[in-house]
């Protein structure tokens, strides 16, 4: 019995970890995205994040390119959506964390998002005014003479909205669309303490989820070809 049970652990040493990405801006939450690495490394998982340097690169790709790839590779997805829309970004194209999200979404990773009460309190206050669209928030961005003090670009609601998948109409069909607001660090470590403490759930999970390799090698594949 003791030589079956030093076996079984040996089995579950020499298998690969889960990959989850963290997906973030960086600035202003360093010391958040510190705790949240050894929080994840703790519980088991193979931690990519950028702010730590731990996000496979290839040396002949973009910033982007790299981080779309990780996206592809990853078991799990975390999406931190601050008020801060992140770096990345040339004029006004989409900042890597957005195209992230985006990509998550396209092939339907496994992903949970929080995001900063900031961004839905400021998405209603528009909406009160009439600025709910994203036409109507994209003319205001580009009128506007100074970035706001809530969120410094107004497309961090394209994200949560994307994350809320209001894209599609029918309520039941909104599927992996919570997003669970923020607003200490604390609120943060304690959901991922509650989603990933315990690896094995997730890791069960994530095998009904996906199903074969093949299933999501092809998944990834039509998204490509799509895009």
């Amino acid at each position: 019995m003791i030589r079956m049970m030093r076996m079984v652990v040996m089995m579950k040493m020499n298998e690969p970890k889960l990959k989850m990405l963290v997906s973030s801006a960086v600035y202003g939450i360093e010391e958040l995205l510190d705790q949240v690495f050894g929080l994840l490394d703790s519980y088991g998982y193979e931690v990519w994040m950028s702010h730590k340097g731990t996000v496979p690169l290839a040396s002949s790709g973009t910033a982007f390119d790299n981080c779309l790839e990780a996206v592809e590779k990853c078991d799990l997805f975390l999406s931190i959506i601050t008020t801060r829309y992140g770096s990345g970004k040339i004029g006004d194209e989409l900042s890597i964390t957005h195209r992230e999200l985006k990509r998550a979404i396209e092939l339907d990773k496994p992903r949970w998002v929080l995001a900063h009460d900031h961004v839905p309190f400021a998405r209603s206050v528009l909406q009160d005014y009439g600025l709910g669209s994203a036409s109507a928030r994209e003319a205001l961005r580009r009128g506007a003479t100074k970035r706001s003090t809530v969120l410094d670009d107004l497309r961090i609601i394209d994200m949560y909205e994307a994350a809320l998948r209001i894209d599609v109409k029918e309520l039941d069909e909104r599927t992996g669309n919570w997003v669970q607001k923020y607003r200490e660090d604390d609120d943060v470590l304690l959901f991922a303490c509650a989603q990933f403490s315990r690896y094995d759930e997730v890791k069960t999970f994530l095998e009904e989820k996906l199903g074969s390799p093949s299933a999501v090698k092809q998944r990834i594949g039509e998204v490509k070809g799509n895009g």
